[in-house]
């Protein structure tokens, strides 16, 4: 049975580049385009998902906010997280060490593939 990962994301081209690569990779890919309708998706499959890709900068609820809910709702908590954005980590370093504990891997876009493949695959074999 393939691993599931929700990949929650509002710009659609790295959606769609996300979908690519990983169901390349033997994934399962389940796609929000927003915090709001990702928590809500989440919910419909009651947390079965094997990690979760979020996005940090997004319009209405953000990653930041997301990754909250979820660590906060007993049914979802398991979900491992890796947190995608375009900033760099020393831009918002405050931020990152606030909820470094509620997520595996910080990974900076544009990303080399294979480093988030590793990354992945380090992740999911893990839990």
């Amino acid at each position: 049975m393939a691993r599931r990962i929700l990949m929650i994301e509002d710009d659609r081209e790295m959606v769609t580049l996300g979908k690519l690569i990983l169901e390349r990779e033997g994934y399962e890919v389940l796609a929000a385009s927003g915090g709001a309708e990702g928590l809500e998706l989440l919910r419909q499959e009651d947390g079965d998902v094997d990690l979760l890709l979020l996005d940090i900068m997004m319009t209405g609820v953000d990653g930041w906010q997301v990754l909250t809910e979820v660590k906060a709702d007993e049914e979802l908590r398991h979900i491992p997280v890796i947190m995608l954005t375009a900033r760099h980590y020393l831009e918002d370093e405050e931020k990152t060490a606030t909820y470094a504990d509620k997520f595996e891997h910080y990974v900076v876009k544009p990303f080399v593939v294979r480093d988030l493949l590793a990354k992945i695959a380090e992740v999911i074999n893990r839990s």
